[in-house]
């Protein structure tokens, strides 16, 4: 089963995969109740909806609000005064060294953080994507958490809108059973080693594929699993 899935993703033969399916429920607050490594994981394989456009979430990378490094949180103030005034689910959007914005979603549960997404396979409003991007190549639309911005217009006029509320600005459930590879973070000279990036396998749309000598395979989701409270627990392995 996964190996169909993967080859509709790599192939760019999603369309067909979510005419097939149908589109997943708007995934609920709940989910971003917990901590940023599960939902970093959980959230491969759903949709971004954003207006006009979407794009499953091919690429993740999970920053806890306490003791990492990289996190925003351990160096700036308003990071923490962001998690402070908002609740789970918001969009944390922040202005990359003056070049890129970047697209986060908070998490305040067990563990507080944020969540980055980092690529998307473009499901729908291809054609204003590539508009924007002014890029014809669907696997260069959204591969890199800069890319998928611009894609899909997002600016600092997003930060601290609820994802978990409107339609036209949320999360969607995964359909399809998925595999999910956690590798090293990308970018960061802080909490490098820690394999907090999460990736589709196989998929073509990643900002930078997983080295196979690195490559873990974090389990499989099946397509009648809920993604909410009822999701199997995968064992992480992770280091503090």
């Amino acid at each position: 089963m996964r190996n169909h899935a993967s080859a509709l993703l790599q192939t760019g033969k999603v369309n067909q995969l979510v005419a097939r399916t149908g589109r997943g429920e708007m995934v609920a607050r709940d989910f971003f109740q917990r901590d940023p490594l599960s939902c970093a994981r959980d959230l491969i394989g759903c949709e971004l909806n954003w207006s006009s456009c979407a794009g499953l979430i091919v690429e993740t990378e999970a920053y806890n609000a306490i003791g990492d490094e990289a996190s925003h949180c351990f160096v700036r103030p308003s990071a923490r005064a962001f998690v402070e005034r908002n609740q789970a689910g918001a969009a944390y959007v922040y202005f990359n060294y003056g070049v890129h914005w970047m697209l986060n979603v908070l998490v305040k549960g067990d563990e507080n953080g944020f969540v980055l997404i980092r690529a998307l396979e473009p499901t729908r409003g291809i054609a204003l994507m590539r508009k924007r991007r002014d890029v014809h190549e669907v696997h260069q639309l959204c591969s890199g958490p800069g890319k998928l911005t611009q894609a899909l217009a997002i600016t600092g006029r997003h930060d601290e809108m609820d994802l978990c509320g409107k339609e036209n600005h949320c999360f969607r459930e995964r359909l399809q059973p998925i595999q999910v590879i956690a590798d090293e973070r990308i970018g960061i000279r802080r909490s490098a080693h820690l394999p907090w990036r999460f990736t589709l396998r196989d998929s073509a749309h990643v900002s930078r594929k997983v080295p196979s000598s690195r490559a873990r395979v974090e389990g499989s989701v099946e397509v009648t699993d809920k993604i909410c409270n009822g999701i199997p627990r995968l064992s992480l392995g992770m280091t503090e």
